[in-house]
């Protein structure tokens, strides 16, 4: 375990899944975490955790690269989600540089981990400053390959395990419908006049029963304000979606919590886009770099 600290601003980061265990803003713990370490080998539902090699679905488990068909474990219905039954969550990351505000994080995938082509070399950095955690992650690969790295931590700036009253403001004029297994339809759909709309602020439970687990094409920021505690958090990344998730497959049996007690702004590349020419590409190629950054600040 890391403990990282920065003003009022206090942190715990494992190794196991580069995992954001906690995260205090003037002593109140925003993020939901398991207190047991151990607990992350049988409990977890990504609490935390970097995700990849390719965070969310991927549809059939299958895509082509180069003329070539490769094939992914399944673990969500017929799709591979978040990296297959043995993803970056499921690792223990080793620890490449550590200071009192930061700590880096690097994990080595060797080719055909998962089903993935290419030996990939992965690197997240977690830094606190006095009011905000920054995550930059980068990767290289020997092979060709694709790659989708993101956060899956679950947020609530209340403290009740409810958020159904926090009110989010999403500069996205689109979204990517989807269809019964999660996988988008390959629109990006207006959101306009729809539940998905949240270019003005709306509470998570306001419409569609509070149950998003939708990825959304951003223009810019967000913002999270919790009404009653007064807390926000506004988050800003370098990538182009994000994957709204409001915790309403949590059980309480499975985890220690249960539907809605957090939600997942999860900054990423869309879904399936090794299926979709027309989304941005998620492919990385020998001498290339992947960098890519997400500011989650408080206020």
């Amino acid at each position: 375990m890391i403990e990282l600290t920065s003003g009022a601003m206090r942190a715990r980061v494992l190794t196991y899944g580069a995992v954001l265990q906690s995260l205090e803003v003037d002593g109140l713990d925003v993020v939901l975490g398991l207190d047991d370490p151990a607990d992350y080998l049988t409990r977890s539902r990504y609490f935390g955790a970097v995700v990849g090699r390719y965070a969310n679905r991927i549809a059939n488990g299958r895509f082509t690269l180069d003329g070539r068909e490769y094939t992914l474990p399944v673990n969500d219905g017929p799709n591979s989600l978040h990296g297959g039954v043995a993803g970056f969550d499921r690792r223990v990351w080793d620890v490449a540089a550590a200071a009192p505000d930061s700590v880096t994080l690097t994990l080595v995938s060797r080719d055909g981990d998962q089903g993935y082509p290419g030996t990939l070399r992965a690197a997240v950095t977690y830094t606190l400053t006095e009011d905000a955690v920054r995550l930059d992650y980068t990767a290289t690969t020997d092979a060709p390959t694709v790659v989708n790295l993101t956060n899956h931590t679950y947020f609530d700036l209340s403290g009740r395990r409810d958020v159904r009253g926090h009110v989010v403001t999403m500069d996205a004029a689109r979204y990517l419908p989807v269809d019964e297994t999660k996988i988008p339809t390959g629109e990006l759909a207006p959101v306009a006049g729809t539940p998905f709309d949240f270019t003005s602020p709306v509470a998570v439970g306001e419409r569609y029963d509070g149950r998003y687990d939708h990825c959304f094409v951003l223009d810019g920021g967000i913002r999270v304000l919790e009404p009653d505690t007064g807390l926000s958090m506004t988050v800003s990344t370098s990538q182009p979606g994000v994957q709204f998730y409001t915790g309403s497959m949590l059980d309480g049996v499975a985890t220690p919590y249960s539907a809605f007690a957090g939600f997942c702004l999860e900054t990423q590349h869309f879904p399936d886009s090794p299926n979709r020419p027309h989304f941005p590409s998620t492919v990385l190629r020998p001498g290339e770099r992947l960098v890519s950054h997400t500011v989650y600040r408080f206020a």
